[in-house]
């Protein structure tokens, strides 16, 4: 059992030697137990208001009942860790504020979601498109960014989950050579964002020093990434010294430790292939000392399996 706090318990002195990672559930299932539904906004705007309302409806309904049946799967299956997607309530951030009513309407069983993850000690977190780029040069494109994450807190807090790194938003820097821009906007982001916000490292834009230092400045936590890292540095092994460095210079951006959330993939066809491989067969070793995984692999809940039995068997 890995040591580890929740937002409604004291923070427990953890000691690395015997910290079990957490590993986590990306959004749905490979098998077909986990789905969610959507809309295009094409087909969306063609509808009349009365049939917007109606679609909406039974769409967030179906969706919330997918949640519900996401926590169940991950309770079921030992998952303590899942990201939800950032897709759950479709048009709810259009002009026309039917999706937002409807939500509004439905606060009480969102908040029902949001106890039931908390009773089971789920941690859920979410992964905003990458049409947030709050670096861009187009401060239109800065304020329709602010506006999804403003979307995406209001459903946080719809669920009752603590405006904290615990129930975290984690976006990617955007537009490269734009730290200070990225700094400025962060820091006067409203509580229900920033408190939230955190920034990861990628292949292009941003290396895991560039993100690390946007972090210290804007006093968010960063989320590590190893393989975009060793991406970014064209590395040949996770166990790479830089690897390690990264990750604990990473860790003391969070005031909480035992809330440390980093991200592992693996490349398809080659080890530094950036699309996504079926399971992950290739862990940095410092990653033992992680106390919160996501994993990213197409084979989902398989992957998630593939190492508890291969990679954390003995730990």
């Amino acid at each position: 059992m890995a040591i580890i706090s929740s937002p409604h318990q004291p923070q427990q002195e953890r000691s690395l030697n015997t910290v079990v990672p957490n590993l986590g559930l990306v959004c749905i299932t490979a098998s077909p137990q986990v789905r969610f539904k959507t809309i295009t906004r094409t087909r969306y705007l063609k509808l009349s208001l009365q049939e917007r309302q109606s679609t909406l409806k039974q769409l967030y309904e179906k969706n919330l009942q997918s949640l519900h049946d996401a926590l169940s799967f991950c309770q079921n299956h030992q998952i303590r860790l899942y990201r939800m997607t950032s897709n759950l309530f479709p048009m709810s951030d259009l002009e026309d504020k039917i999706g937002a009513d409807i939500l509004e309407n439905m606060s009480a069983d969102l908040s029902k979601i949001g106890q039931r993850a908390e009773a089971l000690r789920i941690r859920i977190v979410i992964h905003p498109d990458q049409f947030v780029v709050l670096s861009s040069d187009s401060p239109d494109v800065v304020h329709n960014s602010i506006k999804i994450l403003s979307d995406h807190a209001r459903t946080l807090d719809l669920l009752g989950l603590p405006r904290s790194p615990w129930s975290l938003m984690n976006i990617h820097g955007g537009k490269s050579q734009r730290a200070e821009k990225l700094i400025k906007v962060i820091l006067e982001l409203p509580p229900a964002i920033k408190n939230r916000l955190t920034l990861e490292n990628d292949e292009y834009a941003y290396s895991a020093s560039e993100i690390l230092a946007v972090c210290q400045q804007a006093s968010i936590p960063m989320v590590f990434d190893a393989h975009h890292h060793i991406c970014h540095e064209n590395l040949d092994s996770y166990d790479e010294p830089s690897v390690a460095a990264m990750f604990e210079a990473a860790r003391a951006t969070w005031t909480n430790p035992d809330w440390q959330l980093v991200h592992i993939s693996n490349g398809e066809t080659a080890f530094k292939d950036r699309k996504h491989s079926d399971l992950i067969t290739d862990m940095p070793s410092i990653y033992h000392q992680a106390p919160w995984i996501e994993v990213e692999a197409k084979r989902k809940e398989e992957a998630i399996a593939y190492l508890r039995d291969a990679w954390l068997v003995g730990q």
